[in-house]
């Protein structure tokens, strides 16, 4: 029996093909979800500053009527509108609420709306540079000043100078001594000098980590009532405590027992540390005239 050897076939030579490691797991690109409010932010090149915005609006206005008529008319309106929201005294309540109403009628109803939105650009005004005086500055561009009487603003940044020498090491002391310190100013303006005091104030204070808010109490008066409102409105958007009264300092100054009628208080000195303060105080008066009254 023969056995045939049968050739075994040859194997095909492949070619070696060199394999790539596996490439990393990217995940897929997840869309970005933005807020409606974001897609209608409009752009920064776009935006309107509220300073030319303020202008626009007020020239809506001067355009049937005097520029000084139309600014007096609307500081005093706002004022009364910050007044009377938080002080319900009934020396002036009523007055300033029958003031408003007086002033408002003289206008047409698409003028009327005119005012808020003034007041709605002057509070973005101070909320994005607070550390100004805007109403003062404005007043004077505008030549509304009585320039018979040599009515002349301060300028800030020398009010700011005034203020940074002023504020001193005793700061810190009369905190410690009566809890707070009062910035006073007896010829206020715009309240530049007041501004820029309660700024200082501050700076020093943040490093003591106090709040200015409840240890600065500021104390003003003019005799222009105009400017005395212009200088009440722009410490009151500061959240400033204090008060400023309408009359002439030399003849009638700030002092215990006044007549409230001529007095405008911030919002801010009706928070509830500033009325605890009151109320101590008082207290304290009257046991020092009970002791008074004793050694007699």
């Amino acid at each position: 029996m023969f056995r045939w050897n049968k050739a075994k076939p040859k194997k095909k030579k492949t070619a070696h093909v060199r394999k790539e490691p596996p490439k990393p797991y990217t995940p897929p690109d997840i869309p970005k979800f933005t807020k409606q409010s974001e897609k209608a932010k409009p752009k920064e090149e776009n935006r309107v500053s509220p300073e030319k915005a303020f202008m626009d609006t007020f020239r809506q206005l001067t355009s049937c009527h005097r520029s000084i008529d139309i600014w007096q008319d609307f500081v005093v309106m706002s004022a009364c509108s910050i007044s009377n929201a938080v002080d319900k005294a009934e020396s002036h309540y009523t007055k300033r609420e029958e003031r408003y109403m007086r002033i408002i009628k003289k206008y047409r109803p698409e003028e009327q709306k005119l005012f808020p939105e003034l007041l709605a650009h002057f509070v973005m005004v101070m909320e994005e540079n607070p550390e100004q005086d805007f109403l003062g500055k404005l007043y004077m561009t505008l030549g509304l000043y009585d320039s018979h009487s040599g009515q002349v603003f301060t300028p800030y940044h020398v009010c700011q100078m005034m203020a940074d020498i002023s504020m001193g090491d005793t700061l810190k002391e009369e905190i410690d001594r009566k809890g707070y310190v009062t910035i006073s100013d007896p010829c206020c303006g715009a309240g530049a000098t007041l501004i820029a005091g309660a700024h200082a104030a501050k700076k020093l204070m943040e490093k003591e980590h106090l709040n200015f808010q409840n240890h600065v109490l500021v104390s003003a008066q003019d005799i222009d009532e105009l400017v005395a409102l212009m200088c009440y409105l722009q410490i009151s958007l500061l959240g400033v405590a204090g008060y400023v009264k309408v009359g002439n300092s030399l003849t009638d100054p700030i002092r215990n027992g006044d007549s409230l009628e001529n007095y405008w208080f911030t919002p801010m000195y009706f928070s509830d540390v500033w009325h605890t303060r009151r109320v101590v105080s008082q207290m304290m008066d009257i046991l020092r005239e009970e002791r008074e009254s004793d050694d007699h």
